[in-house]
């Protein structure tokens, strides 16, 4: 795993020592010792924090300068300097492991864009919704198989093989609908998409955005536009947040009352987001809440 950081001032690629924190309650130790000392005292004391990425691009990732970026990191930056946090500490690991490390005490929050889930948020705590998504295929240019949607693929009774990314929203989406036979897991994007250039696979399922930020340069891969899946005739509407340890209910409170400050001014979120390919259809709604996320009740908004 790679540890970078990020300041309000400049981003600094440089290599770090992991950070020790005490369990995964809503104490933790601070630099005085003090072992009753929340989460958010404990960050705005040392005037840092360490978010969990899982270099998906464009929500987080590390550029070629070896710098922190994306829209989540935006976003962060923005907040967390609000709440008197100046030090972002970044690190990279697979998307399986950002909530059981979250939860273990090896970092502070998760900066991935994640999608808010019932099944996940038994694990975690969410913040407000952050940005709506919606799901694409990656395929060979020309689109060989002529696919539009996970439907499409199941149809073809496993003539197509399926590349999805371990742990995320359409791998469930997959199981949702039944299942299918001819699936390659991967653990990262480019994974995926370098299995689709090889022949390897047929199609990559992922978060729209994300797919078509990494394929608008590529000759020989491109994205077969929007969709939002339906499983058992409801539309899967869902939106991204960050993730904390549900004991952190002070952090979780502090970072939505400024999030919030960001997602109900339309022209400040597209000043962070808009950059990195995210318009004002990627703004949640005023009226989707994570509660509702949280319990799978997506009657209001089909």
């Amino acid at each position: 795993m790679n540890r970078r950081t990020l300041t309000t001032a400049s981003v600094t690629g440089i290599g770090v020592a992991a950070l020790a924190l005490a369990g995964c309650t809503s104490t933790a130790p601070s630099s005085g010792g003090d072992e009753d000392v929340s989460t958010l005292q404990k960050i705005q004391d040392e005037g840092s924090i360490t978010l969990a990425i899982a270099s998906e691009q464009p929500y987080s990732w590390v550029d070629e300068s070896d710098e922190p970026t994306g829209a989540t990191i935006a976003m962060h930056k923005e907040i967390f300097s609000a709440l008197g946090v100046d030090n972002i500490e970044v690190e990279e690991v697979a998307w399986d492991n950002l909530i059981p490390g979250l939860n273990a005490g090896r970092w502070d929050a998760v900066s991935a864009g994640m999608s808010i889930t019932p099944e996940r948020c038994e694990e975690a705590a969410f913040s407000d919704p952050e940005i709506m998504y919606t799901t694409t295929l990656a395929v060979p240019a020309g689109n060989p198989d002529g696919l539009t949607d996970l439907d499409s693929v199941l149809a073809t009774d496993g003539d197509v093989k399926l590349a999805v990314q371990s742990g995320a929203i359409e791998d469930g989406y997959v199981e949702s609908l039944g299942g299918y036979d001819n699936i390659i897991q991967v653990d990262t994007i480019s994974s995926g998409i370098e299995n689709i250039q090889a022949g390897r696979a047929d199609a990559l399922a992922l978060t729209a955005v994300s797919l078509d930020w990494m394929t608008k340069d590529m000759d020989d891969v491109e994205t077969t536009g929007p969709f939002v899946q339906e499983i058992d005739g409801v539309k899967q509407i869902g939106a991204g947040a960050t993730v904390f340890r549900p004991a952190d209910s002070e952090l979780l409170d502090a970072y939505n009352e400024e999030l919030a400050k960001i997602t109900g001014d339309e022209q400040s979120y597209l000043d962070l987001v808009e950059p990195f390919g995210f318009s004002a259809e990627n703004l949640p709604p005023a009226d989707l809440t994570t509660e509702q996320l949280c319990a799978g009740d997506l009657e209001d908004f089909q």
